[in-house]
């Protein structure tokens, strides 16, 4: 599933190429599944609205909607992203069209006269004469709308640091099932989890507790330093997974412990560990993490 960095680097392709168009006409498939809000509130609310935005929210690519207008030309984003309160609160956003990537989901820009691929589940006609597509084969993906659309947890990027630390004070989960917890983090997933506990040097069992004031310090500067570092690699391509522009990320060659059970340590070559926490697996380096 795309974790923080990947939708992150997904927003800001999209952004660069559809923000300033208008959506003419949607086309939604005969699944039931991707859909979350109903089909008519989708095609409701989408239609006639002209893209203001698309950003990241948590795992969700969020469309900030404009009430119709004539198209304009795309502008390209700069890589600093407005934060995510100003974004929303502005008021001429008049709707928000969420979308979950899921395990296999890709939203595709695409010229009108394309083949359209097996497993769309969703077109969005644009003014410009190009299509948004909706693709997914397993059907885990999400596509919503809404007003106000907001996360369930903290900004990871964003979060402060005495904040971050009430995330965890006093809870018994171990601090990977914590961290993995959408409620408290939006956006933190499996691979990244492992990528900053071991730059803390924090074993992933650990209860999140049991960490003192000056670990959770060091594992505050790490998720970040991590998430940072993987967008600015367009995320990591594990399996499917390939930005707006079908490329794929470059993050999976700088994973220290992810996917990468019984290899040496970078740091003091013993070998790594593989654990399942949560029904999720772990990675981590014994010797390096306490």
């Amino acid at each position: 599933m795309p974790e923080l960095p990947e939708v992150e680097t997904i927003a800001r392709g999209l952004a660069s190429r559809v923000a300033g168009d208008v959506i003419e006409s949607v086309w939604l498939g005969s699944k039931p599944e991707p859909l979350k809000s109903a089909a008519s509130e989708i095609v409701a609310t989408l239609e006639s609205k002209r893209i203001a935005d698309v950003r990241r929210v948590g795992k969700h690519i969020v469309f900030d909607l404009q009430n119709g207008g004539r198209a304009s030309s795309p502008v390209k984003k700069k890589s600093s992203r407005k934060s995510k309160k100003e974004v929303s609160t502005n008021p001429s956003i008049t709707a928000q069209w969420i979308v979950h990537l899921g395990m296999t989901g890709r939203m595709l820009v695409c010229k009108s006269d394309e083949e359209i691929e097996k497993h769309t589940h969703a077109v969005a006609r644009l003014a410009s004469g190009r299509e948004l597509r909706f693709v997914d084969p397993r059907r885990f993906g999400r596509l919503s709308v809404a007003q106000g659309f907001s996360a369930a947890g903290s900004e990871p990027l964003e979060i402060e640091f005495d904040r971050f630390v009430e995330l965890f004070r006093g809870r018994k989960t171990p601090i990977k099932s914590a961290l993995l917890n959408q409620k408290l983090l939006s956006g933190v997933g499996n691979i990244y989890a492992d990528e900053s506990l071991f730059r803390a040097g924090i074993r992933p069992r650990r209860r999140a507790a049991s960490l003192t004031r000056k670990e959770l310090s060091r594992l505050y500067a790490t998720v970040q330093e991590v998430l940072r570092e993987a967008i600015a690699a367009g995320g990591s391509s594990i399996s499917n997974y390939v930005d707006a522009d079908g490329e794929k990320g470059l993050f999976q060659f700088q994973h220290r412990v992810y996917g990468r059970e019984n290899e040496p340590c970078v740091v003091c070559k013993t070998p790594l560990k593989r654990i399942v926490i949560g029904g999720r697996s772990s990675h981590y380096c014994s010797k390096c993490q306490k």
